[in-house]
């Protein structure tokens, strides 16, 4: 039989264990930030907020990005190969040769989000609303399937 005390003990120790090994949420801000060149290549980034940062010619290659915020920011030139872009928010983000190879922006929101010279293939871009003219745009480069979820880029964009 075991004492009040040593059930407390016992409770704390797994509430602890517990803590230290599940994987913590990986929550950052990065807000009006001048973060050019910066490396964030394999990074469990998921809900973080860039808005209105400047990215230019930075890494996001292999990164979780799922629901991280990109309102407003300068991602010009940046490298997002094989990155998880699912639910992101790309709302006016400028993406002017952006590297969407085999990317997964399933859902992710883009209004008024420019797309000017980027790289798409294998880019999954399902359940994504695209303006008409931005829709065209990207149908004129896309090619490839996503290597992940095993879609057609041509087909997630509905194109023509």
């Amino acid at each position: 039989m075991y004492t009040w005390w040593q059930r407390l003990f016992a409770g704390i120790c797994l509430v602890v264990l517990l803590c230290v090994t599940q994987p913590s949420t990986a929550w950052a801000d990065y807000d009006k930030q001048t973060l050019i060149k910066a490396d964030f290549s394999h990074q469990d980034l998921r809900d973080s907020n860039f808005n209105q940062s400047n990215m230019r010619y930075s890494t996001f290659r292999d990164s979780n990005l799922q629901g991280v915020s990109f309102f407003g920011t300068n991602l010009t030139a940046v490298d997002m190969t094989n990155a998880d872009l699912t639910r992101a928010a790309l709302d006016s983000a400028r993406l002017t040769r952006t590297n969407l190879t085999n990317a997964i922006l399933e859902g992710a929101f883009v209004t008024n989000t420019k797309f000017d010279g980027v790289i798409i293939d294998g880019a999954d871009f399902t359940d994504v609303l695209l303006r008409r003219d931005q829709q065209l745009l990207l149908c004129k480069v896309a090619t490839g399937t996503n290597p992940k979820t095993g879609r057609n880029t041509r087909a997630t964009l509905d194109c023509p």
